[in-house]
């Protein structure tokens, strides 16, 4: 008998008989409730990315979570893994250096649109272009939740945020192209309502060697959808089951998302090339030969 089954045969009111809920162990109770507002699509995404987790079979001990700022970044502190809530934009470039020191960790940004592509921005293309061995999970709600509902790089033209009330003028990035551009090897997109598509790319990108990306266009129903008058969480979840469109292998310059529009989604790029420490590591070797022992990370630690 499945999950659902069981709590299908649950008799009505037996709350002690409901079977555990799988993703609870991997949730700091102790800091519940959370801060985010009722529809919003980010408690979605952790419970994907945990069921995610608990299918891969990894040592939970040797998987680190780095966050930055905004609502996003507030999964750091409520995941109960080893987890970093970092200073905005700098996500990245922290997560980098975790794996640069200890390369047996998986390590996992999880952040937003704005952090990750606006003041991170930068820090991103560089990561994707070394081929540094970090998961992306990038939640884009359109907008900056967290500080007011300002205009974000993927805020579509014509919505309206509170930095442009007469409509959006600006291209917005097309983030599986941005980031298949700079040299990811693993980029995908899915919405909030696409759980168990979600899920799975998830566990694809952890078991991924090099630079992933994964886009999840999520709702955010207090700041986005209401100054857009779209509806609530719900009505941006009927969206995106209408307006989705499975394309695996999709031109990453060919889905990009324009407001209200039809929104693209699969797994766009799955290749392989060497990451940032496989080329450290020849070039050194290259160079020094037997002076080389192994990584100049580790070397330095050593040292």
């Amino acid at each position: 008998m499945n999950e659902e089954q069981m709590i299908a045969a649950t008799p009505e009111g037996c709350t002690e008989c409901l079977p555990p809920n799988p993703v609870e162990g991997f949730l700091r109770s102790e800091r519940m409730p959370h801060i985010w507002c009722p529809g919003c699509g980010i408690g979605t995404t952790v419970n994907c990315f945990s069921r995610a987790l608990l299918q891969s079979k990894l040592d939970l001990n040797k998987v680190a979570v780095v966050s930055g700022i905004g609502c996003t970044g507030r999964v750091a502190g409520y995941v109960n893994l080893d987890s970093f809530h970092t200073t905005h934009g700098r996500a990245i470039p922290f997560a980098t250096g975790m794996k640069l020191a200890n390369p047996d960790l998986t390590v996992v940004v999880y952040s937003g649109d704005g952090d990750l592509i606006s003041i991170g921005g930068n820090h991103f293309i560089h990561a994707a272009r070394r081929n540094v061995d970090v998961k992306i999970i990038c939640i884009n709600n359109f907008t900056y939740g967290m500080t007011g509902g300002q205009l974000a790089p993927t805020t579509p033209v014509t919505a309206i945020s509170s930095t442009t009330p007469y409509g959006c003028y600006e291209q917005p990035f097309n983030l599986p192209n941005l980031a298949e551009s700079a040299g990811a090897v693993y980029v995908a997109r899915w919405t909030t309502y696409h759980v168990r598509q979600l899920t799975h790319s998830i566990g694809e990108a952890l078991r991924k060697k090099g630079f992933s990306f994964i886009e999840i266009v999520s709702q955010c129903p207090t700041l986005y959808e209401r100054r857009n008058k779209i509806g609530d969480g719900l009505d941006m979840m009927e969206y995106f089951k209408e307006a989705s469109v499975v394309k695996h292998g999709a031109a990453t310059r060919e889905v990009g998302i324009g407001f209200q529009g039809p929104i693209v989604v699969g797994k766009f790029v799955d290749i392989e090339r060497p990451t940032f420490l496989d080329l450290m590591d020849k070039q050194m070797t290259r160079t020094l030969d037997a002076h080389y022992t192994g990584s100049v990370v580790e070397d330095h630690v050593r040292g």
